[in-house]
C-alpha cells in the first residue's frame, strides 16, 4: 500500500471538493445510525455487566476522608470528636477524595473510520462509538464520571451513555484525537480509533495527555481487509480524508511491503503506549464489541481507581470494485 496515501494532500479541488463532501455525508451517515448504535452499545453492555464487578464500591459523588493524629497548636474546630472518642488520641479528618473517578473517552470519528471491507459487518466508526457508548453505560453503573474531552463534562449519570450519544451527534469537527485541555491528574482517557495518523502526530497528542498526570488506553480498530491486504489485480484505492486516488496494477504486489509497513507502525503505537505506562490493545471489526470491554475493564480496574500501573503515515483505504 503507498504510505502517501494519507501523508499527501489533494491533488487538486476536484479532490479537494469530495473530501469536503465525505465529511459531510459521514456526518448525516452518523446522526441516522446512532439510535441504532445507542440500542446496540446497551445490548453489549448487558451482556459483559453480568461479569462487571464494580470496581468502586462508593457512589458518584462521596467524599473519602482520611484521619491522622491532632498537632498541637492546631484549631480544635478540625478534631474529629466521633473518630477521638474510639480512644484516647485526638484525630483531625482530613478530605481525601471528593468526586468518583474520571475516564475520558473519545472514539475517532474521522473519514478514515467509515471502511468497512466485505470481511466485517460493521464499519470501524460504528464499531468504535458503540465500544465508547457501552463503556459509558459500564462505568456509569460503577459510579464514575464519563466524559469526552472538549465536548461533555464529566458527568456522574446514570444517563451517561446517552449524552455521550448526543455529543457525538453534535461533534461539528470529526478529529481523529482530543484537545487534551480539559484531562486533569488520575484520571483515565480511552482513546479508540484506527490510528494510521502519523506516529509523530500521536506522540505529540499522547504526550500531552500524559504531561497532565492521566493515564492512557489506545484501543486500535482495524477492519479485517486492513491486516490482510487481500486485494488482487486492477485496484483502485482512495483516501477518505484527502479524496486522492491511486491504482495499482497488480495490488498483490503491494501486499508484502504493506504488512510489513502497518507491523512497523503498530510497532511504535505498543512502544509509545509502554514508555508512558500506558496500555495497548487490538480489535478487529468482524470480532465481538464486548471482547475490547471485557479488556478495558481488566485494565482500567488493574491497581484500582485512579492510582493505576500497568504496563511515518500508513494508508487508509477505500476499495473501488
Amino acid at each position: 500500500m503507498a504510505a502517501e496515501l494519507r501523508s499527501g494532500k489533494a491533488n487538486n479541488g476536484e479532490d479537494a471538493g469530495r473530501a469536503g463532501l465525505s465529511y459531510v455525508r459521514a456526518a448525516k451517515s452518523l446522526s441516522s445510525t446512532l439510535p441504532d448504535l445507542l440500542v446496540e452499545a446497551r445490548r453489549v453492555a448487558a451482556t459483559v455487566a453480568a461479569g462487571w464487578h464494580g470496581r468502586r464500591q462508593a457512589g458518584p459523588g462521596e467524599t473519602f476522608w482520611q484521619f491522622r493524629p491532632f498537632s498541637a497548636g492546631e484549631s480544635i474546630t478540625r478534631i474529629d470528636w466521633r473518630r477521638s472518642a474510639r480512644d484516647d488520641h485526638l484525630y483531625v479528618r482530613e478530605r481525601e477524595w471528593e468526586s468518583a473517578h474520571t475516564v475520558w473517552l473519545w472514539p475517532d470519528l474521522s473519514p478514515s473510520m467509515e471502511f468497512r471491507s466485505r470481511l466485517a459487518t460493521v464499519s470501524k466508526r460504528d464499531r468504535a462509538v458503540v465500544v465508547t457508548l457501552a463503556l459509558a453505560d459500564l462505568l456509569a453503573r460503577a459510579g464514575e464520571r464519563v466524559g469526552l474531552p472538549g465536548i461533555l463534562k464529566p458527568t456522574p449519570s446514570r444517563q451517561a451513555a446517552e449524552r455521550a450519544a448526543d455529543a457525538v451527534v453534535q461533534l461539528a469537527e470529526k478529529r481523529a484525537l482530543p484537545d487534551p485541555t480539559p484531562i486533569r491528574r488520575f484520571s483515565d482517557v480511552v482513546l479508540i480509533g484506527d490510528f494510521l495518523d502519523p506516529l509523530e502526530t500521536i506522540e505529540a497528542n499522547a504526550a500531552r495527555i500524559a504531561g497532565s498526570g492521566a493515564r492512557g488506553h489506545l484501543v486500535q480498530v482495524m477492519d479485517p481487509a486492513e491486516e490482510t491486504f487481500p486485494f488482487a489485480g486492477r485496484t483502485e484505492f482512495r483516501d477518505p480524508e484527502t479524496g486522492e486516488r491511486i491504482v495499482a496494477g497488480r495490488a498483490e504486489t503491494w501486499s508484502e511491503a504493506y504488512r510489513e509497513r502497518l507491523a512497523v507502525h503498530r510497532d511504535g503505537l505498543r512502544a509509545l503506549a509502554a514508555r508512558l505506562g500506558w496500555t495497548f490493545m487490538l480489535h478487529h471489526t468482524d470480532r465481538s464489541a464486548a471482547e475490547p470491554l471485557l479488556a478495558l475493564h481488566a485494565r482500567l480496574g488493574a491497581g484500582g481507581g485512579a492510582n493505576i500501573r500497568a504496563g511515518g503515515s500508513l494508508p487508509t483505504m477505500e476499495v473501488a470494485s
